[in-house]
């Protein structure tokens, strides 16, 4: 049963419309978990339907194939260009495109986020793991889905951490970009992508600091 409270949360974002890049990766369970939140969702896979969008997901993936496919029409130029401007919310891979700077090996980003990181820091996909930790959400501890996840070496002065693992940050914020080394979208837990729906509701009306 729908509570007066969740109908209001769903009513509102009901107003947002959320793309998600669909190139690749596992961009439908962005997409699945967007609209049990009540949001209208794009799976983007044109650069001309990012004008079309609130806020965007960059979803896991292959970071170097995104890139690859990034390449026709103007899409890369297109999509930094939106980074910029809107806010948006890469995990895993997508963490990987946003961030400044990227090792193991060096490779081309968005440069959009004052973060440096490790590709595949945490070993083979065989290595991948589930775990919970605290955060800055409220709440219990978060489930965290890691898959071949990188890690985040560096941050910046504002960039705000919002959850670690092993003393590495693992969900961080700056500006109306959002972060994530894990896969929320894999989890039944839908903080995370309620706390980049909020950031998007703000910076939609005009709060900047979101």
């Amino acid at each position: 049963m729908v509570t007066p409270v969740q109908r209001s949360i769903l009513v509102n974002n009901g107003e947002l419309t959320i793309g998600v890049l669909a190139l690749q990766g596992d961009f439908d369970a962005h997409r699945q978990t967007l609209n049990r939140l009540g949001a209208r969702t794009v799976l983007v896979r044109k650069p001309g339907e990012l004008e079309t969008i609130d806020g965007l997901i960059i979803p896991g993936g292959e970071s170097s194939t995104f890139l690859k496919f990034l390449e026709r029409e103007g899409f890369l130029e297109q999509l930094r260009d939106f980074v910029s401007r809107k806010p948006t919310f890469g995990t895993c891979a997508g963490a990987i495109l946003l961030a400044k700077q990227v090792s193991n090996p060096v490779q081309e980003s968005l440069n959009a986020l004052d973060i440096s990181v490790q590709r595949n820091a945490y070993g083979r996909q065989i290595d991948s793991s589930i775990m919970s930790a605290p955060t800055k959400l409220g709440g219990p501890d978060l489930e965290m889905v890691f898959i071949r996840a990188p890690r985040i070496e560096r941050v910046g002065k504002g960039v705000e951490v919002l959850a670690e693992r092993e003393h590495h940050p693992v969900l961080v914020r700056e500006g109306q970009i959002l972060a994530a080394t894990f896969h929320p979208e894999l989890s039944d837990d839908p903080r995370v992508h309620k706390l980049f729906l909020e950031m998007v509701r703000r910076y939609r009306s005009g709060d900047r600091t979101a």
